[in-house]
């Protein structure tokens, strides 16, 4: 018996009522992931511009500067300090709507409302070719992968437009759409292959091998149009209109596979982020990040459809774009201000991502191993760090046992229970009542308080009775107490004060409820009528 007792365990009573608030919930490793874009000290954060952000778009090559479109104007932004680099403002005559760097990241192709495409040097600043054509305001511009020779166009007019950049001609015009073309990008696996979007709630395939037949492929997405892209694969693109985000198949024929209604409001820019490394278990593991008028950026998994992040901003958002090296997140908003996130990039990452400015991979110095056969090995401290191959033996803590977990071994039950109630936390003394329910204890150590000690149990249940996270098991609690001790608060003044107090408090509650339940019925009919719209 006495062995039994020593290898016994004992284990603190906790309550099993737990917060719901949404503070509580441990942030997941990919909430972390994002979150780790930060506005970096060096420069002000967020950087304002003079208008509306229409497009953000990154260069291919490293170090990835990004540029931003807004009123007559083409920012571009170093991909290193993130500062502005230089402006291009002579060459437009209007609002820029569109830009796109060519694969080589010399040349960049912009369009703006008067209805012009031009393609400019970005070390000169200098306008190398003018497109002429579209006779109302351009709204997309993309070049292809590889292809430095030619690119598409769109807008207003309803025809998307395959240009040839060296005789500054169009190649094609291509009909179809029935509204404004708003969208666009081209395929990842193949240079004579892009998608278009449109105001008339459909996106078209175009493949430029195929003359006579038009798109290739045609899908409705039951909403205007906003925004357009591929997947890296090159077989899913990804669709934004209304507020709703879907993906379709373009290998299975236009089939849709999914659906994502998370905002509010009109979704208007879409792009593709990745996690992880190049290789390994994280590589691949793209996401499609979307932003809405609404001010949210939400962060969808298309693999395992599901929002897998979600990102508050203070103003409606128009522009979302991601850097190829997964280092550099940027989102414009309705009134010119960027929000430029910079993750911290390990070393390891850094490397594997090739070389970084120009220069070659840094050669980590190598350290010298410590080994059992050395005598330093024997004098590292507590504050050494074990390493991947070690063996941890952790040390188990010790249990804090409070006093009325003394008394419940001890089987003492009312006494267990006023060294809680004394104690002053709402947590153990719901607890210990919750463990004396268990034990078929609680109702007799009720039955067998005095009166002082049954006016410590009714001051408690007049404070906490009401609170949501305890009101559901002391409520009950509270109508036995006051029917089994109905004689004793009877014949004290103090426990009848009691009573009057905590009818106060829940008549107070029940007021407050129904106050909630009106203002409700108000808010809910017009939240339906704003999501209509």
């Amino acid at each position: 018996m006495a062995e039994t007792q020593s290898i016994a365990r004992t284990f603190p009573v906790k309550p099993k009522l737990k917060s719901t608030s949404a503070n509580s919930s441990t942030p997941t490793p990919e909430s972390k992931y994002w979150k780790s874009f930060k506005t970096p000290k060096e420069i002000q954060a967020p950087q304002t511009l003079v208008s509306s952000i229409n497009s953000i778009a990154f260069s291919p090559t490293s170090p990835h500067d990004f540029a931003a479109a807004h009123s007559a104007t083409v920012s571009i932004y170093s991909g290193k300090t993130l500062e502005p680099k230089t402006t291009i403002s002579s060459a437009f005559r209007d609002t820029v709507t569109s830009a796109s760097f060519r694969s080589d990241g010399r040349l960049i192709a912009a369009g703006d409302l008067s209805g012009a495409v031009q393609v400019l040097d970005l070390k000169t600043r200098v306008p190398l070719r003018r497109l002429r054509g579209h006779t109302r305001p351009v709204r997309v511009v993309r070049y292809p992968r590889v292809d430095k020779l030619h690119l598409f166009s769109g807008g207003d007019d309803a025809i998307v437009k395959y240009w040839d950049i060296t005789t500054e001609s169009k190649i094609y015009d291509l009909f179809g759409h029935k509204d404004y073309v708003r969208c666009g990008d081209a395929s990842p696996v193949s240079d004579d292959m892009f998608v278009s979007g449109s105001y008339d709630h459909t996106v078209k395939v175009w493949d430029v091998r195929v003359m006579n037949s038009g798109s290739v492929m045609e899908f409705d997405h039951g909403k205007p149009v906003e925004d357009v892209i591929y997947l890296p694969s090159g077989g899913l693109v990804a669709t934004a209109g209304g507020n709703s985000v879907k993906i379709w198949d373009i290998l299975g024929g236009g089939k849709l596979l999914c659906t994502m209604e998370s905002h509010n409001k009109t979704v208007t820019s879409i792009c593709v982020g990745k996690i992880g490394k190049e290789s390994g278990e994280e590589a691949q593991q793209y996401r499609i990040l979307s932003v809405a008028l609404d001010g949210y950026m939400k962060v969808f998994d298309y693999a395992k459809f599901k929002i897998t992040h979600s990102m508050r901003f203070p103003n409606p958002l128009m522009s979302v774009g991601f850097s190829p090296d997964c280092s550099t997140r940027v989102i414009g908003a309705s009134n010119g201000t960027l929000y430029i996130g910079r993750r911290k990039v390990k070393e390891s990452e850094s490397m594997e991502l090739g070389d970084v400015g120009g220069f070659g991979p840094v050669e980590e110095p190598q350290r010298r191993v410590l080994r059992p056969s050395y005598y330093r090995y024997f004098l590292r401290g507590q504050s050494e760090k074990p390493s991947e191959w070690d063996y941890l033996i952790k040390k188990p803590k010790k249990i804090k046992v409070t006093e009325h977990d003394k008394l419940l071994k001890k089987f003492m039950h009312k006494e267990a229970l006023l060294a809680a109630l004394n104690g002053k936390n709402p947590e153990n003394v719901v607890a210990v009542m919750e463990e004396l329910v268990a034990r078929k204890k609680l109702m007799r150590c009720v039955s067998n308080l005095e009166t002082e000690e049954l006016g410590l149990l009714l001051k408690f249940l007049q404070r906490y009775s009401t609170m949501p996270r305890f009101s559901r098991f002391l409520m009950g609690l509270t109508k036995k107490v006051v029917e089994m001790r109905a004689e004793d608060i009877k014949s004290s003044d103090e426990l009848r004060g009691d009573i009057r107090n905590l009818k106060r408090d829940v008549e107070e509650e029940i007021r407050l409820q129904q106050t909630l339940l009106q203002i409700q019925g108000i808010v809910t009919p017009l939240l339906k009528i704003a999501g209509r719209r």
